[in-house]
């Protein structure tokens, strides 16, 4: 039983080995393609980024051409569009902006024809005090005879 165990366990590390090699070149190959088939697709791209730059059109073809056209067109559709969603939003940010200010705007000129009405209540207030002091200089005593007689009185006193 121990030979039959130990053969078996010679023939495995024999086997293994051999497999071992044929999955890793396997692996290899796979990477190996899948490389090539990257660095192709890479290369496509960027001819395609040519094209639509209008380098390299020289080999074009009219229907080549046509659909770099039309690809082109699609693109600057697209741009314009977000583009006025920009616009659109920014002018929307204003006029928000806008009833904001002109609130404040309405805000500031009550209270400033709250402070002018203030002021102009304390001139008035002003002016008759001034209207009932001159008005208070005003004799309100009787007095009987000539004014030159008052005037001596007056200077008297």
């Amino acid at each position: 039983m121990e030979e039959t165990i130990e053969r078996y366990r010679n023939h495995v590390k024999e086997v293994q080995p051999e497999n071992s090699s044929s999955v890793e070149d396997a692996q290899w190959q796979h990477l190996k393609d899948e490389t090539a088939s990257m660095a192709k697709k890479i290369e496509m791209l960027e001819l395609a980024k040519r094209k639509l730059l209008g380098e390299g059109l020289g080999s074009s073809t009219i229907e080549e051409l046509v659909q770099i056209e039309k690809q082109l067109e699609r693109s600057v559709s697209i741009i314009r569009a977000r583009k006025m969603q920009v616009y659109n939003e920014q002018i929307e940010e204003l006029q928000a902006k806008e009833k904001l200010l002109a609130c404040q705007n309405a805000m500031l000129n009550g209270k400033c024809l709250g402070q002018t009405k203030d002021k102009m209540e304390e001139h008035r207030a002003t002016l008759q005090s001034a209207d009932y002091e001159e008005s208070s200089d005003v004799e309100t005593e009787l007095f009987i005879g000539l004014p030159e007689k008052r005037m001596r009185q007056d200077r008297k006193k």
